[in-house]
């Protein structure tokens, strides 16, 4: 079927580490056309998260439905992606979110990203509303083209991926989709690439369902334009020897992301039964890295140009007739303690599930296990669930309801509206985890208390990927950005001084975009900065980029409905465990803002930052409609 569409092209903007351009789509009117990039946008914002924020700023306001033709879907890349650089194969998803109202931010590794730059753009901003179901088909050489997707609307993700690339007759293509339940608006539906890669948190997958736009396709052989590339090779040998040899990054590579399975019950960092216990009764003993591996294990799947490898590819022979993407340690963690199971074959499956349907394994296990809790406590029973009996320590039912969830059917109609609109329809909003609509990730708080902090304050709801505490108390230090570790439970303004520190840095690398895996010295990798884009760095400047890119975040948030109300916890994690690791102690919220109101400038009663905070980041120009 032909699909009416008119495409102009655009001479791009020279700047070292950027292709210079961005594809405009407008999908209600069939428009195609290349916008230069914006010099100065780039310069403050960097890329991906930081610079889809920054574009977001331009379109979306107040008054903008996240499932709406006006909310821009932003595709995003950044000056590290598609270079030599170590794993520089991540991207951005940026848009409004269906399940928080707020900045909805979401990236993925594997090789999309790079092949986006080799296509010779840095980034993709869809509007409008397509008639008909459509995907985009992006090559360095030829003009970009919308196709129809009415053969492909209702396939899952890895068919999807599959049809593209025999219809255009290429094994290599990288495809990005959705799967059904980013079709049926699940609020929590994630943006899928190289099989089981997501772009998964804050419901951009709806985003793009929204759009009726099911996949975008991109192939290319361009190079990236670097600053210095003689130097450029020199400092990238360095670095990844460097990771090569880095303790962190091998333990990733022997455990994968499941490591933390071995590593967290010891300190009391993951949550079992609905975050109402960090004691996970052995649960630990049959759900871990080395259980994985010794059973299931198939190979290590890399990112682009990653030597770390913690991807896995599994085989379920007596359930699956084929090897799978295997599970990381948050959907581990989620159909596994937070049921109460040590069952790993349904953890696969329920993963494996999760990337077919294209559901972020996060909030749909965290979802799932609020249904548990209801049920156990009676609030819930049968007639609700269609018959499902959910019994902690039995996490088969969650089968059921991941299918039923990505095709809003029966039960999982509900749930496929997240946490906390499901404990509001069930007259129990306050028993729900999550913080502003983001189920919480699976680091307790109890165990790290400056991570209930970045929970509460992160741009997009609950997120570990803002701000990982729990990492850097585990040893690593940053001694030129003024962060190191030390008490988990400390509550000091110095301590909030370190947690907006690392959210700062952390602001940075989802913008250049770094994996967080790559333990790169600073004063290597502003090295590695100034070949690629030929800014001459010091640390400072990195610090002050990262502030700057999270500060806007909170203006746009604010533009969007946010108070200082709205930085806060879930009443069950406020609460001390009586046994485990942790037992009484509570994090105590509020003594912990107060400190970082004050580090970050911050008026406490709005929760907006200050003028003067923002005049000093070179953020004048939003100063207007906050004051």
């Amino acid at each position: 079927m032909s699909i009416p569409q008119t495409y102009r092209g655009a001479p791009a903007t020279l700047l070292p580490g950027y292709m210079g351009k961005i594809l405009r789509v407008d999908l209600s009117q069939g428009r195609l056309w290349d916008e230069p990039l914006s010099a100065d946008f780039a310069t403050a914002f960097i890329g991906g998260s930081g610079l889809g924020a920054r574009y977001l700023a331009e379109y979306a306001d107040a008054h903008t439905d996240p499932l709406g033709p006006d909310n821009p879907l932003i595709f995003m890349t950044g000056p590290l992606v598609g270079t030599t650089t170590p794993a520089a194969g991540r991207f951005s998803v940026v848009a409004r979110s269906p399940a928080t109202g707020l900045v909805g931010e979401a990236n993925s590794g594997g090789y999309w990203g790079p092949e986006l730059r080799r296509a010779g753009y840095d980034g993709i901003i869809v509007t409008g509303q397509a008639p008909e179901p459509v995907w985009l088909e992006l090559h360095e050489d030829l003009p970009p083209r919308l196709h129809s997707a009415a053969e492909l609307w209702g396939m899952d993700m890895y068919e999807v991926q599959d049809a593209i690339k025999a219809a255009v007759g290429d094994r290599q293509m990288r495809v990005l989709c959705i799967g059904p339940a980013g079709e049926n608006l699940v609020r929590y539906a994630g943006v899928m690439n190289d099989h089981g890669r997501a772009a998964a948190r804050t419901g951009l997958g709806a985003v793009m369902g929204s759009k009726r736009l099911k996949a975008i396709a991109v192939r290319g052989r361009a190079r990236v334009p670097l600053h210095d590339p003689q130097s450029n090779q020199t400092v990238n040998r360095a670095v990844t020897r460097h990771v090569i040899e880095d303790l962190t990054a091998q333990m990733m590579r022997l455990g994968g992301t499941l490591m933390s399975m071995d590593v967290g019950p010891i300190v009391g960092d993951v949550s079992a039964r609905y975050y109402s216990t960090n004691v996970l009764n052995g649960i630990e003993d049959r759900l871990n890295a080395g259980e994985l591996s010794d059973h299931y294990l198939k190979r290590h799947v890399p990112c682009f140009r990653c030597p770390i490898a913690c991807g896995r590819e599994v085989a379920l022979p007596d359930r699956i007739d084929r090897p799978i993407d295997g599970p990381e340690y948050e959907t581990a963690a989620g159909f596994g303690p937070l049921l109460g199971s040590d069952d790993m074959e349904v953890v696969i499956e329920a993963g494996h599930l999760c990337n077919r349907y294209g559901l972020d394994t996060i909030s749909c296990s965290s979802t799932i296990a609020f249904a548990y809790a209801l049920f156990e406590e009676g609030v819930i029973d049968e007639q609700t669930t269609g018959g499902l009996v959910l019994r902690w320590g039995d996490a088969r039912p969650a089968l059921v309801l991941i299918e039923q969830i990505a095709y809003r059917q029966g039960f999982g109609d509900l749930l496929a509206e997240g946490a906390a609109r499901v404990g509001r329809k069930l007259g129990v909003p306050e028993r729900a985890v999550h913080v502003n609509g983001l189920e919480l990730p699976y680091h307790d708080v109890h165990a790290h208390a400056g991570q209930g902090v970045v929970y509460a304050t992160s741009p997009r709801g609950a997120c570990h990927m803002a701000g990982d505490i729990y990492h850097f108390e585990q040893g690593r230090e940053l001694p030129e950005l003024g962060i190191t570790y030390g008490d988990p439970h400390e509550e000091s303004e110095e301590k909030m001084r370190m947690v907006a520190r690392v959210m700062d840095f952390r602001a940075f690398t989802n913008s250049a975009i770094l994996c967080h895996f790559e333990e790169i010295p600073v004063p290597r990798l502003l090295e590695l900065w100034a070949t690629i884009t030929g800014q001459q760095w010091q640390a400072e400047d990195l610090a002050r980029t990262g502030e700057r890119i999270f500060q806007l975040k909170r203006v746009l948030n604010h533009r969007f409905g946010l108070t200082a109300a709205h930085d806060t916890l879930p009443k069950p994690v406020l609460k001390a465990y009586d046994e485990g690791p942790t037992a009484g102690y509570a994090p105590d919220l509020t003594t912990m803002l107060e400190h970082y109101y004050r580090v970050r400038d911050w008026d406490r009663a709005s929760g907006r930052p200050r003028p003067e905070r923002l005049q000093a980041l070179g953020l004048d120009a939003f100063i207007p409609e906050l004051w």
